[in-house]
């Protein structure tokens, strides 16, 4: 029996952001919180990135308890340790540091082998008037397919 491919995105982080460079990351899980992510129960609401020790963290990544998880099941909002190389760590780093950069997790996805992953992005925030501009875009492109299809 085939699952449907998991695929959890975070919306608000291109609308918030402006996406620079994207890095796919493995993550590290406990046996629940695997299975929980395969049945497609994890959200990426108000989640971020950040470095500490040189390794790097996502926090406030929802993963909801697994249901045939009993006493061995994991904290739903505990922070888990992102796997990357260490030029793309050091890399990551050097630019996160300046002014305006932040690191947001964009996409959470199982590859073809089995394995969770985290696309993570170094961004930077828009001002408002970006934003504004780009829901005006995102408006008229709308309109202009709805002009074509009649």
């Amino acid at each position: 029996m085939k699952q449907a491919p998991v695929n959890i995105k975070n919306k608000r982080a291109t609308f918030d952001y402006e996406l620079i460079d994207t890095y796919t990351a493995g993550i590290v899980l406990t046996g629940t919180e695997i299975k929980s992510i395969r049945l497609g129960k994890a959200s990426l609401v108000d989640t971020f990135c950040y470095f500490a020790n040189g390794e790097l963290w996502v926090k406030n990544m929802h993963v909801a308890e697994y249901f045939y998880g009993s006493y061995n099941n994991h904290n739903a909002r505990r922070e888990r340790k992102l796997l990357l190389t260490r030029k793309e760590l050091e890399k990551l780093e050097r630019t996160s540091k300046d002014p305006g950069f932040t690191i947001v997790p964009v996409r959470l996805f199982i590859n073809e082998k089995g394995l969770a992953k985290l696309v993570v992005a170094l961004a930077k925030g828009k001002k408002q008037y970006d934003k504004r501009e780009a829901l005006k875009e995102k408006a008229d492109k709308r309109d202009m397919e709805r002009m074509f299809k009649r």
